[in-house]
């Protein structure tokens, strides 16, 4: 006796496990991973969770990534040794753990004057309102990012 076996069978359980553990995969990312635009939308930013469980943030795309013909430098850095680095590549958000629906205990690093401000971060959907500050929150300055592809 033959018995007939039916191809799309084994398909259909296959593309069904693969699908399943996609679903899995895009559960596990925290809602902040992914690309985001600075408050200016002339920078895009990829957050990502490392390795430590911990959030960073770094630039991936300018608006005007030239200047004077060669790649834009973090010029203003405070390391004199840090100042040749292109501003593509450049980590700005370090360190910043999830706190139920707040991200804390970070820095945000700021090209434009070289300076790292404490950071936390409150995802607001499409939205991440970044609070840069020195000390205690009370005193800094919010900025918005807003999702992108």
């Amino acid at each position: 006796m033959s018995v007939v076996k039916n191809p799309i069978i084994p398909i259909v359980l296959v593309t069904t496990i693969l699908l399943s553990y996609a679903g899995v995969v895009r559960a596990q990312s925290d809602q902040i991973e992914g690309l985001w635009f600075n408050d200016k939308k002339d920078a895009k930013i990829k957050v990502y969770k490392d390795a430590d469980g911990k959030f960073y943030g770094k630039i991936v795309w300018l608006k005007e990534p030239v200047k004077n013909g060669s790649a834009k430098l973090d010029e203003k850095n405070p390391k004199s040794d840090l100042r040749n680095q292109p501003i593509i590549g450049l980590v700005i958000l370090k360190g910043c753990e999830k706190d139920g629906k707040t991200y804390d205990d970070g820095t945000i690093y700021d090209p434009e004057n070289g300076k790292t401000y404490d950071c936390k971060i409150t995802n607001k959907g499409g939205v991440l309102a970044l609070r840069g500050y020195i000390g205690i929150s009370l005193f800094g300055r919010t900025t918005e990012w807003e999702r992108t592809n």
